[in-house]
């Protein structure tokens, strides 16, 4: 036998196998290790199990709730009719109720409810139901604000440019304005632009472009961000649980997560709403504090006496509301004090010591309480007790002294004016900034005002000496702080006890009301919780088919090893989800997907493992050697192999974005725990099996002549494998540039909806009625069963307002109300949350999002195989492997984005191009590279043992003896796709339809397209160098 000990190749190796050798060595270490692992998986875990009891013991106590109501007399006399939407109400806020009550309680190792809740698994909305928006900061509205809506032609040709390259550009709109500024006006200042009053001490007239572009780039920050801390502050009082809100990089973009939202039309408005910062002088406590006595005194009356009126109408039927106001599990005390005190009972007033405290904070309640405050105190018979000028607001953020962060401060706002309107609103606002104090260097807010707003801000402060001047936005308090003298000059300091966050927070809530960019929704998902329950289902079923049937697989085909293998797939399941709990991942119906498919690509490493194993048994080397070898000689092929895949991984990763994120994170994360365990746990147990002397088997009566001692000649096929592969090239080429492709709406922008009928429809019978009322072509599929409907429309598509999503919904309703064998309003048909019919759920897409996608899918792709050919030019140090490897991907990737052209409309599912196809075509480019990798490894193998042999010769023979490796890893990932295209649900149906044929035409052109390609080039290159 000839080593060539010069190899870089060999010598790397042998690190390699020394290294991992060392670490086998210190098995204690290993299996220390393993099992803290597993234990810190366990209990990150655990915190899912706790939540899911929590939320079960609070759904039984809503059903017995449910149940005694049925058996009272009230009961009996409510109309049959609203009957089971009286108790579905019960259920609701008994449910609430029970949850509320333990959200400050500890209820699972020493953390309350509410921090168990945060530490469970996230679900991501195509499983549990709600409403993904993306929302866009308009920075060309900011830009026209901070010019003083300058009309000169130079300015607006440019943001018109501007608009028209963000279509097909990455770069955010700031970049491009300036890019378009010097193409229409080259030379020019832009301080003749922006140079204005209020930017005068900022931009000066000899001001460079770039350093007004950094003024201007400084205000889109501090607009972005107090966009971002309203869209926040006003999803937290919109009582969503879990909700998720994230700035997207620079892009002005901001993503939405508002899990069972059950009024998408409200979120819209809420999230689009105009915020107004106001100045607004308050009352003090002792001076509304004899008001709310009253009020509380005259509550009290009303609500006996409404008490009184219910007994003596015992056959009026209790309202729902009436029904909900009882407290539960009240002490008889404490129902007494309730009845007598309603107000005081849920309000508890600012005192202490028996004094009433200094401020404008007249009470503080729970934020479960405040909408019943707010009722409360908007009765007319109450109203009327208070002042004129009272407006009670709350504040945006938990008093500071409470450890819960549930309790809020209501604030008594002075209105003095006829319309109503504060004494100074945001506009007067030029600058506001973070100052620190000279002791102590705690952080405050410096504010600087107009000419008009310095005058009126002198006169409101002179007039409030001593007393606090509240800072509302959006309804709410942000600060209110205590005038300590009159303040002229227009320059403020608001001190106060600000972290360097909440100060921050506060200098851009000041800086909102002269920095109006308003956000716009340009991409919206909705999904109802039926259908988010589907998926679940289906994701959970397929799951556990694919588990059990690579369980299965491994113990026919290896026996006593697969075994082992088994034990290593149950670690890298506990593992997967062990990690993604602890980095916060969220688990999407596509992340399933990627969770099964890892299940399918962990056993390879094993595969590998095992047949080298076999291999050096087959030698005549005992059990224990060749085990040793076995794993040594595996660890080159597997690492190659499982990096190139978590290349594609991290691509996708980086240019996809919602569930095919979700998608990339469980396949690397996967990936990583699979490498790990098929590495180390089976180790473990293969050496605790030998020290007891015990055997094992590597193979089983199916699999022990299996593909054993082949002689097929690969290379000797190559021309009829190239004039396969051209030939079904050229027939996907054709069918993609003639036929094209049905492209969802991630590709093309518009709104796509799922629709459910209560009876069987036909496509044709509502793209008929679709397109009469909308004026135009409608698309229209089944989606699922005859009586779901995918329609997907680009009607009026480039308006973003609210208006015109309510349009669309009126039409759609319009036209398809007649579908429905029993009659529905507008309301139940627009509702994913209460009816099971109708829409049950959405995707509206806006064209600046749509090139986006379109775009970083084609970057994506290109990316992936640029990064991979980069690989194996290094590691296999010759660009002959990284050519055949990638040319043999583009076949794979032509062949199947070709299959989704050719049998589109055809197949009785969805094969639309979209993200998810995206996700579908990276995820085949890293699995065919990782069979290409293995090949390849094995091959350079050969050539380093047996360097004085043919090329030719050593591929046949790396091909031959990875025959088996190369059917094994097929067999077991197609077995789990086919679970998934059979059981995952209509939604990853297609998806997994694209790995099953990637799977097919990857393992095919890894052994017939790539390692011949590599071949010929090689060959190509040997005979120039020999003419040379």
């Amino acid at each position: 036998m000839h080593v060539n000990f010069g190899s870089k190749a060999f010598f790397t190796k042998q690190l390699i196998n020394f290294k991992l050798y060392k670490h086998m060595q210190s098995k204690g270490a290993i299996k220390f290790v393993a099992i803290l692992i597993a234990v810190a998986c366990l209990y990150s875990l655990s915190f899912t199990w706790a939540t899911s009891h929590q939320e079960k013991k609070a759904d039984e106590y809503a059903k017995a709730a449910v149940e005694a109501e049925k058996l009272s007399p009230a009961f009996a006399s409510i109309n049959e009719l609203d009957q089971a939407y009286y108790l579905d109400s019960i259920y609701k806020e008994k449910n609430r109720f029970y949850l509320d009550s333990i959200s400050s309680e500890k209820v699972f190792l020493g953390f309350t409810y509410k921090e168990v809740k945060e530490k469970e698994i996230n679900l991501g909305l195509d499983l549990k139901g709600g409403m993904n928006v993306m929302l866009q900061v308009q920075l060309r509205d900011l830009l026209v604000a901070l010019a003083d809506n300058n009309q000169s032609p130079e300015f607006v040709e440019a943001l018109n440019l501007a608009s028209q390259k963000e279509l097909d550009s990455r770069e955010d709109y700031l970049t491009l304005f300036e890019q378009s500024w010097e193409e229409i006006a080259p030379g020019k200042r832009l301080s003749s632009v922006f140079g204005t009053y209020e930017m005068r001490e900022k931009i000066k007239p000899e001001s460079t472009n770039a350093e007004v572009m950094a003024v201007i780039k400084a205000e889109a920050e501090s607009a972005i961000a107090n966009s971002f801390n309203v869209l926040r502050n006003r999803i937290d009082r919109f009582g969503v649980t879990q909700p998720n809100i994230q700035k997207l990089g620079n892009s002005g973009r901001i993503l939405v997560e508002l899990p069972g939202v059950k009024e998408p039309e409200r979120v819209r408005k809420l999230l689009q709403g105009t915020a107004s910062l106001e100045f607004w002088p308050t009352y003090e406590n002792a001076e509304i504090y004899p008001f709310l006595e009253q009020a509380n005194t005259a509550l009290a009356q009303l609500l006996a006496e409404e008490e009184v009126v219910a007994a003596e109408q015992p056959e009026a039927a209790q309202s729902i509301e009436e029904a909900l106001v009882a407290e539960d599990s009240l002490s008889a005390d404490a129902a007494a004090f309730a009845k007598q005190n309603p107000l005081f009972f849920v309000l508890n007033p600012c005192a202490y010591n028996g004094q009433l405290m200094p401020g404008p904070s007249v009470g503080r309640a729970h934020y479960r309480d405040t909408a019943k405050i707010n009722a409360y105190l908007n009765m007319p018979q109450i109203k009327a007790l208070f002042p004129v000028e009272f407006v009670p607001r709350w504040t945006v953020k938990a008093n500071q002294n409470d450890p819960t962060a549930s309790i809020y401060d209501l604030i008594a706002i002075k209105c003095t004016s006829r319309d109503g309107k504060a004494p100074l609103d945001g506009g007067v606002i030029t600058d506001a900034s973070i100052a620190y104090g000279n002791t102590g260097g705690s952080p405050m807010v410096d504010m600087a005002m107009n000419a008009e707003g310095a005058r009126i801000w002198a006169r409101l402060t002179a007039d409030n000496i001593d007393k606090s001047i509240a800072i509302v936005l959006d309804g709410m308090v942000y600060s209110y702080p205590t005038v300590q003298n009159e303040i002229s000059g227009g320059r403020s300091q608001i001190t106060g006890n600000f972290t360097i966050t909440e100060a921050e927070d506060l200098a851009n809530v000041l800086k909102s009301g002269k920095l109006p960019a308003p956000a716009t929704i340009i991409q919206e998902q909705v999904v109802g919780p039926s259908l988010g329950s589907e998926s679940i289902n289906a994701g959970f079923i397929s799951f556990v088919i694919a588990f059990v049937l690579v369980l299965i697989y491994m113990l026919l085909f290896y026996k006593g090893a697969g075994v082992a293998a088994n034990i290593a797939l149950l670690c890298n399941v506990l593992f997967l989800f062990g990690a993604l709990v602890s980095f916060g991942a969220v688990l999407t119906l596509p992340g399933i997907a990627g969770l099964v498919l890892t299940l399918g690509m962990a056993v390879d490493s094993n595969v590998i493992i095992y047949e080298r194993i076999r291999e050096e048994l087959r030698a005549g080397k005992a059990l224990r050697l060749a085990i040793k070898d076995g794993y040594s000689n595996a660890y080159s092929a597997i690492i190659d192999g499982n990096l190139t895949t978590i290349i594609t991984g991290i691509v996708l990763f980086m240019f996809g974005s919602g569930p095919v994120q979700g998608f990339a994170t469980t396949l690397v994360i996967g990936i990583v725990t699979s490498l790990l365990t098929s590495i180390f746990i089976t180790r473990l147990y293969f050496e605790g099996r030998l020290n007891r002397n015990k055997n094992i088997s590597f193979e089983s009566g199916i699999s022990k002549n299996f593909m054993q001692n082949t002689k097929f000649d690969f290379l000797k096929a190559r021309k009829t494998t190239f004039a396969i592969s051209i030939a079904l090239c050229v027939i996907c080429l054709g069918f993609i540039f003639t036929k094209g492709f049905t492209y969802g709406v991630d590709f093309t922008g518009g709104r796509t909806y799922v629709l459910r009928f209560d009876k069987e429809v036909t496509a044709e019978d509502v793209r008929t009625a679709a397109n009469a009322e909308f004026g135009e072509t409608v698309e229209v599929k089944q989606f699922g069963g005859a009586s779901q409907m995918k329609v997907t429309t680009k009607y009026k598509i480039n308006d973003n307002s609210t208006s015109v999503d309510e349009e669309v919904e009126g039409k759609l309703y319009n036209a398809l109300k007649g579908f429905f064998a029993a009659d529905m309003t507008l309301e139940e048909f627009i509702s994913t949350q209460d009816n099971p019919n109708g829409i049950i759920s959405s995707d509206k897409v806006g064209p600046t999002i749509a090139n986006d996608i379109k775009r970083d899918a084609v970057i994506a792709v290109l990316l992936s195989l640029v990064a991979i050919f980069l690989y194996i030019v290094v590691r296999f140090r010759n660009w002959t492997w990284g050519a055949g490897g990638v040319i043999a991907l583009a076949h794979d990737a032509t062949v199947v984005i070709g299959f989704f052209s050719i049998f589109s409309g055809i197949l009785p599912f969805s094969l639309d191009v979209d993200q998810t196809f995206i996700a579908a075509v990276l995820t085949i480019i890293g699995y065919s590279i990782n069979d290409t990798v293995v090949i390849f490894d094995r091959i350079r193998e050969y050539n380093t043992l047996y360097p004085k042999r043919d090329l030719g010769e050593n591929i046949n023979a790396a091909l031959n003896s990875t025959l088996v490796r190369t059917i094994n890893t097929s067999g077991t990932t197609l077995v789990v796709m086919i679970a998934i295209a059979l059981f995952g649900g209509e939604v990853i149906r297609g998806f997994a339809v694209a790995i099953i044929v990637g799977i097919l035409i990857g393992t095919y052109s890894s052994v017939f397209v790539g390692t011949p390609l590599m071949y010929v080039f090689n060959k190509r290159r040997q005979a120039k160098s020999l003419k040379k």
